[in-house]
């Protein structure tokens, strides 16, 4: 009756490359852990304080008015649970005995439609304007996707709009002071999760095989 474990950046993961994934989840060789980012940690963290202060005032962050939305934050009793990177929002899949779980960064609730509108919060510093244009962002597109995914699965409405609220620090300041400075971008993301049931397939037909995939050659890890 045991359920699989397996979260979204397992998913993201296998999409990447068949091999690490099936030495990850198989056979429990896994990947060196990549360098914290601690600074992208802090960001997260003052954005969570930020926007629970307009969450428990039952009002539109500014950000969610300078979008024209009538939305704001959603206050639930699973927040904490939905944020915590070992619990998630969860769902498991009785057809492939999967427990599927990944953690967002917050949640809007449209006040017109009352669907939920995922939120992800993403800091850099570059010098050059905010897209999601490059080809490594489509895992960050993947990644909205999975939660809408989750969510819908445990019943809610869920909006195909979604949210990055990037943070990008501003770099060309005559004096630190002790103060990094950020310019904001909300960038909406029309998601579409039609693609998570196949690859949750072709991932369980890979697991129950005791082949090893092969050597992939756009992988780092493979390479090395």
């Amino acid at each position: 009756n045991r359920f699989f474990k397996l979260s979204r950046s397992k998913v993201e993961s296998y999409i990447q490359c068949k091999r690490c994934f099936y030495l990850d989840r198989a056979l429990s060789l896994t990947q060196p852990p990549s360098f914290p980012f601690n600074l992208n940690s802090a960001v997260d963290n003052l954005l969570k304080n930020e926007f629970d202060y307009y969450r428990n005032l039952k009002e539109p962050h500014p950000y969610i008015i300078q979008l024209g939305l009538n939305a704001i934050p959603f206050q639930h009793a699973n927040l904490d649970k939905w944020r915590n990177n070992n619990t998630g929002v969860s769902y498991d899949n009785e057809k492939l005995r999967f427990h599927l779980f990944g953690a967002v960064d917050d949640l809007w609730i449209d006040m017109d439609s009352n669907e939920l509108i995922v939120v992800d919060y993403k800091a850099t510093s570059k010098k050059s304007e905010i897209t999601l244009d490059a080809d490594w962002q489509m895992g960050y597109k993947r990644q909205m996707e999975f939660y809408q995914y989750l969510l819908r699965k445990n019943g809610f409405k869920v909006s195909d709009r979604a949210y990055f609220v990037y943070c990008n620090g501003i770099r060309n300041k005559e004096m630190f002071n002790e103060k990094l400075e950020f310019k904001m971008s909300l960038i909406p993301y029309t998601g579409d999760d039609g693609w998570i049931e196949n690859i949750l397939s072709e991932i369980h037909f890979l697991l129950n095989q005791y082949k090893i995939p092969n050597y992939n050659e756009s992988c780092d890890y493979c390479k090395y």
